[in-house]
């Protein structure tokens, strides 16, 4: 007796929970018709006894209990869980869960959808602790440049907040419990089609609201998700040269027919040896550095002790190369050339960054081809060049191929040529 009671008494509270998310999918559908379609695949379910909300990157676990003493105290926020779970999705959130301090970006996950939610300012999701939460998000707006989520994290690397102010963020920010986001292999099932959703949703936003400063972290957090992600590796051997090394080419030389050639007839093989392969290697190559107040030195670094390093991956190297490190702000400052590794690693070491004033990319271009006319490159195959992207390009189009690296999207910078290679890696991409 005492059971069924108690099987009835756990259907009602699962049922008055289904109720409670439904009345707050249905509200946030009217007010917000560009998410309809991700509405409809998040799958939520409530779930007994987890004692907190979970959300595994591609589905919301609710408790009940939970979930309904919250919305006694604040109807709200049944509709506010929803649609930060939501947003994490639409957000790519679950999907880049691989970072280097999980920690900091499960907080910055947090902050970024919080900031984004009192932006749309929805009567059903308004819950008592926006003010206080709208007063701390202006001061950590400032400080670190926007609320996106990689802007929060790069920030917090780098500031790292303490555990008082730590604990404060997830009290008035944290909603649900991101302890799956880990299961890359069950999410990448569904990556390619939230990619879709959030695209579309990147579309339907600016019909949404004619005030921009109502959709600001909205749209700055979908062009973060959006965003192309690339392999610097594979990038990087498209601008290796083919060359020759002194090796046996051992794909193309036939043991057999050669040992047979030497039982048979003495001394005489049938086959020699190939004595050279080709090798897809770099020889000329010039790696430009903008050295100008926007680019910081620690990132200016590691982007070339990446570069360094996919240099020195297996048949990647000649035994002498000849790599130009090139500094330039609006005049070239600086030409370190590089013909073995012992002088890379120098000047991974000691060297500095000069300059620091306004970018112009045409002086290095100019300076390149004045290398080349006084015989200094046999075989330059392209340019790499690091910067922000806020400078003169130049008009004309280089005889080699050109790759300009940039951090971050960003909409107000100069148009990049049409001749030139775009490619924009994250902080956490070249530290990888």
């Amino acid at each position: 007796m005492e059971t069924a009671q108690n099987a009835d008494r756990q259907q009602k509270i699962l049922d008055l929970a289904n109720k409670i998310l439904r009345l707050s999918h249905d509200g946030l559908l009217v007010n917000m018709r560009f998410l309809d379609v991700a509405l409809s695949k998040l799958p939520v379910e409530c779930k007994m006894g987890m004692g907190a909300h979970l959300f595994d990157g591609a589905r919301l676990f609710c408790d009940p209990v939970l979930l309904i003493r919250q919305y006694e105290r604040e109807p709200a926020a049944a509709a506010r869980l929803y649609l930060h779970t939501l947003l994490h999705t639409v957000f790519y959130h679950g999907f880049q869960s691989d970072k280097q301090y999980a920690a900091y970006w499960d907080l910055a996950t947090d902050i970024a959808v919080e900031a984004t939610i009192l932006e749309l300012d929805l009567h059903l999701t308004r819950v008592s602790d926006d003010e206080e939460l709208q007063s701390r998000l202006a001061l950590l707006k400032k400080q670190a440049g926007g609320l996106s989520a990689e802007k929060l994290y790069r920030h917090f690397r780098i500031e790292e907040p303490s555990e008082k102010a730590t604990e404060q963020w997830r009290r008035l920010c944290r909603r649900d419990e991101h302890v799956y986001w880990d299961r890359k292999e069950e999410l990448e099932l569904s990556q390619a089609e939230w990619r879709k959703i959030s695209e579309r949703i990147r579309a339907d936003l600016k019909s949404f609201s004619k005030d921009k400063n109502n959709t600001e972290s909205m749209a700055e957090n979908l062009q973060e998700a959006v965003r192309e992600r690339y392999d610097y590796s594979a990038f990087l051997r498209r601008f290796m040269a083919l060359g020759e090394s002194m090796q046996v080419n051992d794909e193309e030389f036939d043991h057999i027919f050669y040992t047979y050639g030497l039982q048979t007839y003495g001394n005489m093989p049938l086959v020699e040896p190939l004595e050279y392969r080709e090798n897809h290697k770099i020889r000329d190559f010039v790696i430009a550095i903008d050295t100008s107040a926007s680019c910081r030195g620690a990132t200016v670094q590691a982007f070339l002790r990446k570069t360094y390093n996919i240099m020195q991956e297996s048949e990647n190297f000649f035994s002498k190369i000849n790599v130009h490190i090139i500094q330039c702000d609006s005049e070239v400052q600086q030409d370190v050339k590089i013909t073995e590794r012992a002088e890379f690693d120098a000047f991974l070491k000691n060297g500095k960054l000069t300059g620091f004033g306004s970018t112009d990319f045409r002086p290095v271009f100019e300076y390149v081809d004045t290398l080349r006319e006084a015989g200094e490159f046999e075989d330059l195959k392209g340019v790499l060049y690091f910067t922000d992207g806020y400078g003169i390009y130049p008009e004309r189009m280089p005889e080699y191929e050109v790759a300009f690296i940039f951090l971050q999207e960003d909409d107000n910078r100069p148009k990049t040529p049409p001749w030139a290679i775009r490619l924009v890696l994250s902080e956490e991409e070249i530290e990888a």
